[in-house]
């Protein structure tokens, strides 16, 4: 019995593609930005929201807070995974960014520990943790979106954007907190200043939220529907059919996940504390640094198309191995220009991973369970390895008395990432209609399981 080929969806047109990646980008860009505020005002929010006689223990508990929230991360990853795969990506991302710029704004009006003692830190937290629960469906739902409307040959190129918004997003976190360090008195950014970033997120999300909106639905998602083919267990299906491709990606994830937070958020803090420098000047370093990545994100994503995934893989791990120390070391040195040095030296190799991080989550996994499976990668492995990461660094520090011990970690989660990565198949150039045949979903499964065998 012979069968029709299913033909593909067809290429989009290239005005329509700029307008998805501007949405999907600005929706990113608003989701982390909320989100990297936190990070960059740690050590305000530690005298605001726990106050302790002794730094470290506070400066411990608030990014205890950070990575709590990350805890949520997967419980959203699979609440808008299933969600999206079901009712279609669009719609999944416009709620997605309205939860986060709503929990973002109310951590701005939040009264602090001296006004109601220990139902501050309480109300931070849940906080945090709507907003971990939102970004869950964020960015596995912005790739998807992105590289089911790319063309195959350029998904690495195109799909470089979101990074791109990511690396911007905390650049400007960081520069708003710079602005604030540099132009407002201690009593007055301790009093309101600190609450700028997060109110901001109130008019930035209702422009993301117009955008998404205003878009159409992906043309994969369209032809799933027209077959009558769209999810209706997504989450049974990706346990059942995805774990093998979920595990193997995951392992490589989670160096894209301490990486980006190593250089991004957790430095912010170790400028100061192994390199002695002031808020100000450590924050205007990974300002220059974020810029640095940001720029590199393009000619990462065409070396990811022409190289192939497992390549890119490859390099970016080498990479982050050989320079993890020099880095630590020039971070650490207390002087701006090697500081400047250490900081972009670090992401060069997190910015292969993260370029190479969203064709992958769209690539390894079918369409019909694509927002839940990758959702559910992405987040377990940044809720392991990337939410821990600046608590993991202090904790080390603070154990060992050794400003390198960071450094080791990442070495010890490359060497794991690229195991796992080098055990998934080179995707690079396959069509989105064929994804995830490696790790087939239920349907597929059945469908070759009670096909005829074909004729001698």
């Amino acid at each position: 019995m012979s069968t029709t080929p299913k033909a593909s969806p067809p290429e989009v047109d290239l005005k329509t593609l700029r307008k998805v990646i501007f949405a999907a980008s600005f929706g990113n860009f608003v989701e982390w930005f909320d989100f990297a505020a936190y990070g960059f005002l740690a050590t305000i929010l530690t005298r605001e929201f726990f106050p302790s006689s002794d730094p470290a223990v506070g400066l411990l508990k608030t990014f205890a807070v950070f990575a709590v929230a990350f805890a949520f991360r997967p419980l959203g990853g699979i609440f808008f995974g299933v969600v999206g795969d079901r009712i279609g990506r669009k719609r999944t991302l416009a709620l997605t960014i309205l939860m986060m710029a709503g929990a973002t704004t109310l951590i701005g009006l939040l009264p602090t520990y001296a006004a109601i003692g220990a139902f501050a830190p309480f109300l931070l937290t849940v906080l945090r943790c709507v907003q971990g629960f939102s970004a869950g469906g964020e960015y596995a739902g912005a790739c998807a979106y992105v590289m089911e409307h790319a063309p195959q040959h350029k998904r690495a190129s195109y799909g470089s954007f979101l990074p791109i918004s990511t690396f911007t997003s905390f650049a400007l976190a960081a520069v708003v907190a710079y602005a604030l360090d540099a132009s407002l008195s201690a009593d007055a950014m301790s009093t309101w200043g600190w609450r700028i970033p997060f109110l901001a997120a109130a008019p930035t999300g209702l422009i993301g939220l117009y955008l998404r909106m205003n878009l159409s639905e992906t043309p994969a998602f369209r032809a799933l529907e027209g077959e009558h083919k769209v999810a209706h267990a997504p989450l049974r299906d990706t346990l059942r059919t995805q774990a093998a491709g979920i595990l193997k990606l995951g392992a490589f994830i989670s160096v894209t996940a301490v990486s980006f937070y190593m250089f991004t958020t957790y430095f912010a803090t170790h400028l100061q504390v192994a390199g002695g420098l002031n808020r100000a000047t450590s924050l205007l370093i990974t300002v220059i640094a974020l810029l640095f990545a940001a720029a590199l994100c393009p000619l990462a994503g065409l070396y990811s198309d022409w190289a192939g995934r497992r390549k890119t893989m490859l390099t970016a791990c080498a990479i982050l191995i050989v320079t993890v120390y020099p880095s630590f070391s020039l971070v650490g040195s207390g002087h701006f220009s090697p500081s400047v040095m250490g900081v972009c030296l670090l992401a060069i190799g997190a910015v292969l991973a993260n370029v190479v991080t969203p064709p992958l989550l769209s690539e390894v996994f079918p369409t019909r369970t694509r927002y839940t499976a990758s959702a559910t990668t992405f987040n377990l492995a940044f809720t392991v390895f990337g939410g821990t990461a600046p608590l993991v660094a202090t904790w080390l520090i603070t154990t060992t008395g050794n400003n390198m011990s960071p450094a080791l970690y990442l070495v010890v989660i490359a060497v794991m990432g690229l195991m796992g990565g080098l055990m998934l198949p080179e995707t690079a150039k396959i069509s989105l209609h064929d994804a995830g045949k490696n790790f087939p979903d239920a349907t597929t499964a059945a469908e070759l399981k009670n096909a005829p065998e074909p004729a001698a």
